[in-house]
C-alpha cells in the first residue's frame, strides 16, 4: 500500500488528518514561505501547498503527499502569523468589525507518477467588534500566536467571530478535509 504523508508540521493540520482514520506519516516541509513579489493571497496559498509536497516528496517517493497552506487576506493586506501577544493584540484590533477571507488550499502529489491534484477553499469571516479588553481576555485564554488571523476557530476563538462561510469548514482550521477526501478518493486512496 502506498504511504501517506503530510508535509506540515502543524499540529493543527496533524490532528484534522487523524479524524480521517487512514495511517501517515508527517514531515516538515523545508521550504521559503515569503510571499513572491505583488503574489495575492490566493495564488500564494495554492504555490505553497504544492512546494511543501514536493519538498517533501524529495525525501520520500513513493508515496501520496499532502500538502497545504493558508493565508488571511485583508483586503490587500496578507496576515501572517502574530507569533506573540502583543502583535496578536494589534491583529485583533485591526480586525474587530471587520471581514477577511481565509484562502486554504490543498495539493496532494502522487510520486508514483508526478501528478497533482490542487483545490482552493474561500472562507469568509467576520470579527465581532471587541472591546480591547475582549481581545486580552481571549488572547490569554486561547493563546492563538502561531494562528493567521490571531483566532483559533475550533477552541475559543469561535467566541470572537460573528459569522463564518465556507463550502468546507474544515478549511477554517487549516485543512480542507472535504476536498483532500475526494482528492484521496481519486488517488485510490479512500477513507471510507
Amino acid at each position: 500500500m502506498i504511504q501517506l504523508v503530510l508535509a506540515s508540521s502543524s499540529a493543527y493540520r496533524k490532528a484534522q488528518l487523524q479524524t480521517l482514520g487512514l495511517p501517515f506519516t508527517c514531515v516538515k516541509p523545508d521550504i521559503d514561505e515569503s510571499r513572491i513579489n505583488n503574489e495575492n493571497a490566493h495564488a500564494m496559498a495554492l504555490r505553497l501547498a504544492e512546494e511543501k509536497a514536493r519538498a517533501v516528496a524529495k525525501k520520500i517517493p513513493g508515496s501520496l503527499i499532502i500538502g497545504s497552506d493558508q493565508t488571511v487576506a485583508f483586503g490587500e493586506q496578507i496576515l501572517g502569523k502574530p507569533g506573540s501577544l502583543d502583535a496578536a493584540i494589534k491583529q485583533l484590533q485591526l480586525l474587530r468589525g471587520q471581514t477577511v477571507i481565509l484562502y486554504s488550499a490543498v495539493a496532494l502529489l502522487d510520486t508514483r507518477d508526478n501528478s497533482v491534484q490542487k483545490q482552493i477553499i474561500e472562507t469568509t469571516v467576520r470579527y465581532r467588534n471587541l472591546s480591547d479588553a475582549q481581545i486580552v481576555a481571549y488572547l490569554e485564554r486561547d493563546k492563538p500566536f502561531d494562528c493567521a488571523g490571531s483566532c483559533k476557530s475550533e477552541a475559543l476563538g469561535i467566541a470572537i467571530l460573528e459569522s463564518v462561510r465556507s463550502d468546507d469548514p474544515t478549511a477554517l482550521v487549516g485543512l480542507p478535509l472535504i476536498a483532500l477526501t475526494t482528492m484521496l478518493s481519486k488517488a485510490g486512496f479512500a477513507p471510507l
